[in-house]
């Protein structure tokens, strides 16, 4: 189920939209706080946002900008605000499309499916993986968070791409053995501590804090 995060100053509008993508069985939830929306964003983690201009604030162009500082999730931009200019600026900003004011649920639907489907349906192998605010390069073996990148260890890559794939689930001390035994080291239970408190030492100094948990005797967990 794709998650939706609307951010749209009009409460009624906003329902309206929510109520119309569960129908759809999208996940949907529209923003609350609008001095927090990347927090909000970062909680939801998203696969798709339907931003709208004028906010409170800060407008839309701002926080498709900071969106874009931690994440490559596709924005639609909603506005009355269509002339072109806006247009222009809301695609140079980062956006993947644009939807005017006043408008058709069911156009926004096509919208979103369309937007959805090439952002991953045609995109063939996934170059990223998102969680938490955190974006794992798959084909550099880096974590981006907020604009701070770094380079991560075959093992310490191998970790953090099976949490975040499992985010929300215990990943097993055993199961994360079996994907490091992938490589050509030798594993073992206390091979595996090391490699976590070194990816957790590298996640702590990108300002990244208590986001792998331990469940004692069990294994794992990004919650």
């Amino acid at each position: 189920m794709y998650r939706i995060f609307i951010v749209e100053d009009d409460l009624t509008i906003a329902r309206t939209l929510a109520d119309h993508l569960e129908k759809w069985d999208y996940e949907a939830k529209y923003a609350a706080d609008f001095k927090n929306i990347i927090k909000e964003f970062i909680e939801f983690d998203p696969q798709l946002v339907i931003l709208d201009i004028m906010l409170p604030l800060f407008n839309g162009f701002h926080w498709c900008q900071e969106i874009r500082k931690i994440s490559r999730v596709p924005v639609i931009f909603l506005s009355s605000a269509n002339d072109n200019m806006n247009i222009v600026m809301a695609m140079n900003m980062g956006g993947d499309e644009f939807i005017e004011k006043p408008f058709d649920l069911d156009v926004v639907t096509a919208k979103v499916q369309a937007v959805l489907r090439r952002a991953y349906s045609f995109q063939g192998a996934v170059e990223v993986v998102e969680c938490k605010g955190m974006v794992l390069k798959l084909d550099a073996a880096a974590v981006n968070f907020k604009g701070t990148e770094k380079e991560l260890t075959k093992n310490e890559f191998r970790i953090l791409k099976l949490l975040m794939e499992k985010a929300g689930q215990i990943v097993s001390r055993d199961e994360i053995i079996e994907r490091l035994w992938e490589s050509d080291e030798f594993i073992d239970d206390n091979t595996l501590t090391v490699n976590v408190a070194r990816l957790r030492r590298k996640l702590y100094s990108m300002g990244i804090t208590d986001v792998i948990k331990t469940k004692k005797g069990i294994g794992y967990i990004i919650e």
